[in-house]
């Protein structure tokens, strides 16, 4: 039998809210691929919540990487996601270079902010520590912010040209990354993704808005990427993949009434994937 696939998923794990850890585990392991977390804090709710318990695992993720070292461990893929310190980029560069082979896909969303402003926790001095990971990176995920923020660009977000967006997705190319999606470009009832692959055509795939922003979605997003590439879905397809999932449980959750910070109901949808 074929031996079946792994991916090392670095990011928070929170309890409640469907974000981070707890949103790729159950999707990476719906689509039949073993999903191994590295902890960069543990949280109750996160923190778009008023008040929430967080144990930064700083201190500890060393001696947790190295336990895999020896024990053996290899990863088909390795996905990273928030990181809230520089101390934490150097642990997760150091996972790249112990865990990543040739064969191995590497998917980085570099959680840094939205609507052209930075996450409260995020420095510039941190921003630019971000731009150590995408020399490893196959695959980048940011949104317009984001991608702005990697290569010091000023953020403009009103209708800007697929010309542009080819340029800040050539240049973060340039950076590492053959393949670049840059999310959630917002155009009155639509919402675009721009699909970039080295030496490809590049495109705008839309998809409808439905009701307001949620926490994890950009989460669900890159969990459902990952796992179809790792499937062998070309880049197109896999965000393809991830668009259709979310449309259908952004849809549904809005027909719950549920607060933003309680997330996407991805749940509901598992067995499609």
């Amino acid at each position: 039998m074929t031996r079946q696939k792994r991916v090392a998923v670095i990011n928070d794990v929170t309890g409640f809210g469907r974000c981070s850890a707890a949103v790729a585990q159950p999707i990476i392991s719906a689509m039949k691929i073993q999903c191994c977390v590295v902890p960069t804090a543990i949280l109750s709710v996160h923190t778009g919540f008023p008040d929430y318990f967080l144990h930064d695992f700083t201190p500890y993720l060393k001696t947790y990487v190295d336990n895999w070292e020896r024990t053996g461990i290899s990863f088909d893929g390795i996905a990273s996601g928030f990181i809230g310190s520089k101390e934490q980029i150097d642990i997760v560069v150091d996972f790249f270079e112990r865990f990543k082979k040739e064969e191995t896909l590497v998917v980085v969303d570099p959680v840094m902010g939205d609507y052209g402003k930075l996450y409260s926790s995020y420095t510039d001095e941190l921003c630019h520590e971000m731009k150590r990971l995408l020399p490893r990176a196959d695959v980048l995920t940011p949104n317009l912010t984001e991608a702005c923020r990697l290569l010091d660009l000023d953020y403009h977000s009103a209708d800007i040209s697929q010309d542009a967006l080819y340029d800040i997705a050539d240049g973060l190319s340039e950076m590492g990354p053959d393949r670049v999606v840059i999310t959630g470009l917002q155009q009155g009832a639509q919402i675009f993704n721009y699909v970039y692959e080295k030496n490809k055509n590049a495109k705008l795939i839309a998809m409808r808005k439905i009701g307001g922003d949620r926490s994890g979605t950009g989460d669900v997003f890159s969990s459902v990427v990952t796992g179809a590439l790792i499937q062998g879905d070309d880049f197109e397809t896999a965000v393809r993949r991830a668009i259709r999932f979310l449309d259908k449980a952004i849809a549904y959750t809005a027909k719950q009434e549920l607060p933003w910070n309680y997330g996407i109901c991805f749940e509901e949808y598992l067995d499609e994937l």
